[in-house]
């Protein structure tokens, strides 16, 4: 009797006596070699076309780190924290207002969310500038009084423009946040004895965090871009700067470049802190966090471990 000892199963099988190997024969797919060819063509055209403009390139780097250009690059930070700040804020408290089964408190909530989502930010920065027609002065009896005018500065009118407006958007995703935790945990929280506001603090809110925090990123680097438009009332922000060195120095086009290249710059940060809290609010719900791009860069270029005496 003969016994076969060829490998049938496991990495080093072999395929039985008289049996053909099988040749696997990849499929082509030459359309996305096509759309590879065209989509480098249209990019080299683009940059080709940038190269040959009337542009003075040369101008970027010699103001890219100017001191009025890093002053309102500070200004713009400021001022997206500032405003979100009170965005958040104010959305937390408008969100909890909303959801309130008292009729007055949430149809005023109902009010602030539709007024101030139906009308754009640039209206109302231009609105609070000049609403010294309406109150000449501000008097707040022995600890405040002047001119409505001197009051309002560009920087109260940039974050009262900003911030209240952000307010009205952080209130309908805080509200989305709330609702988007199960009523059973609240009335397991109340059956405990939690008061309500426990029960937010310590139950809701937490869970909440996972559908609020990514809307919440895209709001702040969305806020960061929109911080662009108080240059209508003078505050010296970002593009404000870059815009007053463009007239100066006959180069506004330029300026206008390296505007967008820090924008791009602080973004991307914004964008990388994002990813990081996303990740940290979701490991309550993920049994496995998927790899960092850091840790899939080591898994890639690193020499993968491997047990003392194991071949492959």
């Amino acid at each position: 009797m003969t016994v076969d000892v060829s490998k049938t199963d496991g990495p080093d099988a072999t395929p039985p006596a008289g049996a053909e190997a099988i040749k696997a024969i990849p499929v082509r797919h030459p359309g996305r070699y096509v759309s590879a060819a065209v989509a480098l063509a249209l990019l080299g055209a683009v940059v080709y076309a940038f190269a040959q403009g009337k542009i003075n390139w040369g101008a970027i780097p010699e103001y890219f780190f100017d001191g009025r250009i890093l002053d309102g690059v500070w200004n713009t930070l400021l001022l997206t924290v500032l405003s979100m700040v009170i965005g958040i804020a104010g959305g937390i408290l408008l969100a909890v207002m909303r959801l309130s089964k008292n009729p007055v408190t949430s149809s005023i909530a109902w009010f602030y969310i539709w007024f101030f989502r139906g009308t754009p930010v640039l209206v109302q920065l231009f609105v609070w500038f000049n609403l010294g027609l309406v109150f000449e002065y501000i008097n707040l009896g022995p600890i405040y009084k002047d001119y409505w005018s001197s009051f309002m500065t560009p920087l109260l009118t940039a974050l009262l423009g900003l911030g209240l407006n952000e307010a009205a958007y952080m209130a309908e995703i805080c509200r989305a946040g709330l609702l988007s935790v199960d009523e059973g945990q609240t009335e397991a929280s109340h059956a405990l004895g939690m008061s309500h506001t426990k029960t937010l603090r310590r139950i809701v809110v937490p869970q909440a965090m996972r559908v609020i925090v990514p809307p919440t990123g895209n709001e702040v680097i969305n806020m960061l871009k929109t911080t662009s438009l108080v240059s209508a009332v003078q505050f010296a922000e970002l593009f404000q700067e870059a815009k007053d060195i463009g007239q100066n120095s006959g180069s506004p086009v330029e300026m206008y470049f390296l505007a967008a290249a820090w924008y791009l710059i602080m973004t991307s940060i914004l964008s990388v802190g994002q990813y990081y809290i996303e990740r940290h609010y979701a490991r309550g719900s993920l049994r496995s966090l998927p790899p960092t791009p850091m840790q899939r860069l080591k898994s890639a270029v690193l020499p993968t471990r491997r047990a003392k005496g194991v071949t492959v």
